[in-house]
């Protein structure tokens, strides 16, 4: 049953209905993002317990996935589709975010073979360089957009915050606002304003979040209660909602320092070896093909991580007030990286707590 990932799911409606909470005095809805979870249904059931309309995912089969459990939900796709999975896309979501015209061309093409019409937020770049038109010179695309029938253009978007960590800003957020505006003059139905995710709750927080932004795509701040891009516990969030066990299967005192010329490790990384004598080392049966080990954070007192290997990682349990062996279990809290890697690992076996009943 090692190394096992615990979700606790009534933590995580928690965390669901207090975000929906505050957000509800803003006028924004939360779409709940399944994609660090893998599109687990245990997870998008309890989002949708806790109030949630709308599920995203960035994976086609994760929604399949979902719908095939009997989740009923509004799916969003959250990242642009391949060309090549648009059949599928037709038939499985209900809203997506487009970033080319050539896609939206091909989309609308099977949508009309079907007889069938999908929202389309249109993605514009407000300067983290992924996806979008860039918002300086992206009226033109977004007026061609708005000419397909099938795939419907109903919002615009934008993502900050996930590939170059650029914050969020009520500027940065209100030149969104400007171009739904602008497009609104122009006779284009623009209902959606999706401007922000995790990174961007804190708008809400200090009240500085600009009208009419009624969207956000949230995982997690659901699932973890943090949010990575601004180095922050969310304060009105739960922390306590996921943890890994790993199980040790060697402990011995060894120098700390190795005793021979080094180069890189088996991932080509070159590490810092601080010398601090002979300490106790536990060895755990986990490793970087399980998780991002750099994510993790023990929850047992005294236990710190040394560094990992593809299936082992090394802890110091030299100031742990017990005598680790063999066969215990060394327990973590997880960063947001560490959540994504280890519940996509088959070899990490998923449990879920819910009031304390595991199912």
């Amino acid at each position: 049953m090692y190394p096992k990932l615990i979700l606790r799911l009534h933590v995580i409606r928690e965390n669901t209905k207090r975000l929906i909470d505050l957000a509800t005095k803003f006028g924004v809805e939360i779409v709940g993002v399944t994609k660090v979870v893998c599109g687990e249904p245990a997870v998008a059931s309890a989002f949708i317990e806790a109030g949630i309309k709308k599920i995203g995912d960035s994976r086609t089969d994760n929604i399949e996935k979902m719908r095939k459990a009997g989740i009923d939900a509004h799916f969003q796709l959250i990242r642009s589709p391949m060309v090549s999975e648009i059949p599928r896309i037709a038939v499985l979501a209900d809203s997506v975010l487009i970033s080319e015209l050539s896609v939206m061309s091909a989309l609308d093409e099977e949508l009309r073979k079907r007889d069938k019409q999908i929202e389309v937020i249109y993605m514009v770049d407000l300067g983290e360089l992924r996806e979008g038109c860039w918002h300086e010179s992206c009226m033109n695309e977004l007026l061609e957009a708005a000419r397909f029938h099938h795939a419907r253009l109903k919002g615009v978007g934008t993502n900050l915050g996930c590939f170059y960590g650029v914050l969020p800003t009520p500027e940065k957020l209100q030149r969104l606002v400007e171009i739904a505006e602008e497009l609104r003059k122009k006779g284009v139905e623009i209902q959606t304003i999706s401007g922000g995710n995790t990174a961007t709750i804190y708008l809400m927080e200090e009240g500085s979040l600009p009208k009419k932004v009624n969207q956000f795509r949230v995982g997690e701040a659901l699932i973890l209660g943090t949010d990575v891009t601004g180095q922050r516990t969310v304060p009105f969030l739960n922390q306590n909602t996921v943890e890994l066990h790993a199980e040790i299967i060697e402990v011995k005192k060894k120098p700390s320092k190795p005793a021979a010329p080094r180069k890189h490790d088996a991932f080509g990384r070159t590490v810092n070896v601080e010398d601090m004598g002979t300490r106790i080392r536990a060895i755990l049966a986990l490793g970087e093909q399980d998780v991002m080990v750099s994510g993790l954070k023990p929850i047992d007192e005294g236990v710190k991580v040394v560094h990992g290997s593809s299936d082992h990682i090394v802890v110091d349990v030299t100031e742990s007030m017990r005598a680790w062996v063999p066969g215990e279990v060394i327990r973590f809290q997880l960063n947001y990286g560490a959540l994504l890697r280890a519940f996509t690992s088959p070899y990490v076996h998923k449990m879920y707590e819910d009031m304390g009943a595991v199912e």
